[in-house]
């Protein structure tokens, strides 16, 4: 066991591991192989030696008096004074330390040495690397694709590491081919039987969000916040940001010039088309702003009506009603801008906001008629103009 401090080092730097972590790998293996070969009761210590670069094997006794009866286990990790006297000066209380040789041990228990260590190393190794990994987690990390299986399931490298990016987090009609390199961010780590399982995703709301922190200096600088976002991957998506600094323009900053800012995280999510909304404190106006491009009139939030105990009763319903409805009203002509293709506009809004949106139209006033004066105002016109500045005012009301 000579010069195994030197062995020890060499270790970890091979390895990639701390010098104490390996060091404890091969302590608590020599205490283990001792129990094994030696007596298992004993109360072992291992100490480095520093200057002659070698670990020495200790078993600790406490000293008691002479007329102590001592049971056979009580031996194991007691010795009376008397006996005690022959290795020094000592008293009652005292911990005295036998060292043992190791060069005497067995070469079966050498062999179970390295085997635990070699275990025990790779053990480390995995947990090093994922707790590297679960630091990263939420982050985008970038990898070389080395392999795409017949379910559409890619395989990433990332730092000697493969990861595997499912069909289902990927954007629809996004294909790659070995040897691409592609961004995505970590969504899931941790280590099953078959070893450490990395989880990549490009179509969570957390993906667009950090490619924006990449491409807009003020988030990253936390001048820029994003509140929350929303997607429909490769599709459309929403995001909702602010300002505590009055002088910055948390869209126009997110937009950049000419958009240059908000096309390159597009272009990354397969020209998904984003729209950035400013995020308010009142739901209402808030709600307003995520249904844009559509002209709102007025919007408020239904009240629940069921009583809190009944809803801890209907344990099914709970999580329904936990969620608030929004009444927009809307006029008729601004009411497929609101909804957007296919649903998505107010999907998203939806999502944004986190409550269920109904939009409640009114009927806009004929103006095709050329023979109607342009300073006449028709009762109709007057009540939808009345109802319209109504719910307006509604907004700023309490």
């Amino acid at each position: 066991m000579e010069k195994i401090l030197d062995i020890i080092d060499l270790i970890a730097y091979d390895k990639g591991l701390d010098n104490g972590v390996v060091l404890e790998i091969v302590k608590n293996g020599l205490i283990k192989i001792a129990q094994e070969e030696i007596n298992p009761l004993y109360h072992y210590i291992v100490e480095p030696d520093v200057k002659e670069r070698i670990l020495k094997l200790f078993y600790r006794k406490k000293v008691c008096a002479d007329d102590v009866k001592l049971t056979e286990e009580d031996l194991a990790t007691s010795i009376p004074l008397s006996q005690a006297k022959e290795f020094g000066d000592v008293s009652v209380g005292d911990e005295l330390d036998c060292e043992l040789q190791l060069d005497e041990m067995s070469r079966g228990a050498i062999n179970k040495l390295f085997l635990n260590l070699e275990y025990n190393l790779q053990r480390s190794i995995e947990d090093q690397i994922l707790q590297g990994f679960r630091a990263q987690l939420g982050k985008i990390v970038n990898g070389q694709v080395v392999g795409v299986d017949e379910r559409g399931n890619t395989f990433v490298e990332i730092d000697s590491i493969r990861a595997l990016l499912p069909q289902k987090n990927r954007i629809k009609g996004e294909s790659f081919k070995v040897g691409d390199t592609i961004r995505a961010v970590l969504k899931f780590v941790g280590i099953n039987k078959n070893g450490l399982q990395v989880e990549l995703s490009r179509t969570t709301p957390k993906f667009l969000e950090e490619l924006l922190a990449l491409e807009v200096p003020e988030i990253k600088d936390n001048e820029v916040m994003i509140f929350k976002s929303a997607r429909i991957p490769g599709d459309r998506a929403k995001v909702a940001v602010y300002s505590n600094n009055p002088r910055i323009d948390p869209i126009g900053c997110c937009v950049g010039v000419k958009g240059v800012r908000i096309n390159a995280v597009s272009k990354e999510l397969a020209n998904e088309n984003i729209d950035c909304v400013e995020y308010h404190s009142t739901l209402e106006i808030f709600i307003a702003k995520a249904l844009t491009p559509a002209q709102i009139l007025s919007v408020k939030i239904q009240e629940q009506n069921i009583e809190q105990s009944e809803r801890e009763n209907m344990e099914g319903e709970k999580e329904k009603n936990e969620r608030k409805k929004a009444i927009v009203l809307i006029k008729s002509d601004q009411k497929s801008k609101a909804i957007g293709k296919g649903g998505v506009n107010i999907r998203l809004a939806s999502m944004l906001c986190d409550c269920d949106i109904e939009l409640c139209e009114i009927d806009t006033p004929n103006t095709g008629d050329s023979k109607a004066d342009s300073n006449t105002t028709t009762p109709s016109e007057n009540t939808a103009q009345k109802s319209g500045l109504d719910a307006l005012s509604s907004l700023f009301k309490n």
